[in-house]
């Protein structure tokens, strides 16, 4: 397994020095991810030789990140190699390193999302009009794994909640549940059974209306490669990372909590709610402490990843030791 200090924050170009991410996310996100997306993310990977040229979109705006509402964590962004190689994504591969040559190959043409269950307008989405339905925003989030290893990325995406007022919720449904792509052959993880296929995911509908709560389809302003998701995934900043369902194919509405992936696989190890707490600690390894990928040393593990003042109150009153 790559050491997580191999490659250090001073022996990585800051991508802002080599590509205009934010002249991107206006031009690009959408063009760029209706293409196949492994061709498009093999192109932003050669070698820079000057800005990337991509069509325009017309009356696309990007919001900055916000310090006060929590868009926008302080802390100094992982590199964008780091994020693009380090990677958990079983579809592909259980190795961290060899998720990103897996995935190379990956396409996203005529990628379709469909919307249902307990709503009023259900709805199947192709990817440029999911994309349309609220502007791309830069969000640097932190990313905490279960695995007590952490990340900070900038990602550009949109709430959830925008896409969920648009098929109306019914006043019955009191979950999401998310689903990403069955195909053994374009995802060859799928081929064993380290888990039941496909990976399906949930929140309660107040988590996943949250403002916090985004679906992205970029980071570091350019479009989102496929080994972290690619074209479409969930993050939900303040839980552990197997929450971020990824290559998301279906959402539906439901009214009871949805079965999860995680909580199926190892029901005594991963919860339901999963949200980051340094008090309660995975049964193999203690989360006090965490491990930010590009730097040395470890790091006190924060309250729901640093995110407290904004989402404490979605769960006043319950047990965070037995809704782990």
């Amino acid at each position: 397994m790559r050491h997580p200090n191999k490659i250090s924050p001073d022996e990585i170009t800051d991508p802002a020095v080599y590509f205009n991410r934010r002249k991107f996310i206006q031009t690009g996100i959408l063009a760029a991810s209706t293409v196949a997306t492994g061709m498009a993310y093999r192109h932003f990977n050669h070698p820079a030789s000057g800005e990337i040229k991509t069509a325009p979109i017309e009356g696309l705006t990007v919001a900055e990140a916000n310090d006060s509402n929590g868009f926008h964590a302080a802390d100094r962004e992982t590199s964008l190699q780091d994020i693009t190689h380090y990677n958990n994504f079983y579809e592909f591969s259980t190795d961290k390193d060899g998720v990103a040559p897996a995935a190379s190959s990956f396409e996203t043409n005529g990628w379709q999302v469909s919307v249902g269950g307990l709503v009023k307008n259900p709805r199947v989405f192709d990817l440029g009009d999911l994309l349309k339905i609220s502007p791309p925003e830069e969000r640097i989030y932190r990313m905490r794994c279960v695995e007590a290893w952490s990340m900070v990325i900038p990602w550009a995406g949109f709430s959830l909640s925008k896409l969920l007022d648009v098929v109306e919720p019914a006043s019955d449904a009191k979950f999401v549940a998310f689903e990403t792509l069955l195909d053994p052959k374009r995802m060859p993880g799928q081929q064993s059974d380290v888990l039941n296929w496909p990976y399906v995911e949930g929140l309660r509908l107040d988590e996943a209306m949250h403002p916090l709560t985004i679906l992205a389809s970029g980071i570091y302003g350019r479009a989102l490669p496929p080994q972290d998701g690619a074209p479409i995934r969930l993050v939900v900043p303040w839980k552990y990372g197997f929450k971020g369902i990824k290559s998301i194919v279906k959402i539906t509405l439901v009214a009871t909590q949805p079965r999860t992936t995680w909580s199926e696989a190892a029901p005594d190890e991963y919860g339901f709610y999963a949200s980051v707490n340094p008090q309660v600690d995975h049964p193999r390894w203690s989360q006090a402490t965490e491990q930010r990928i590009g730097e040395f040393g470890r790091r006190p593990t924060l309250m729901f990843n640093g995110y407290a003042e904004q989402v404490a109150h979605l769960y006043t009153g319950m047990d965070l030791r037995a809704n782990f």
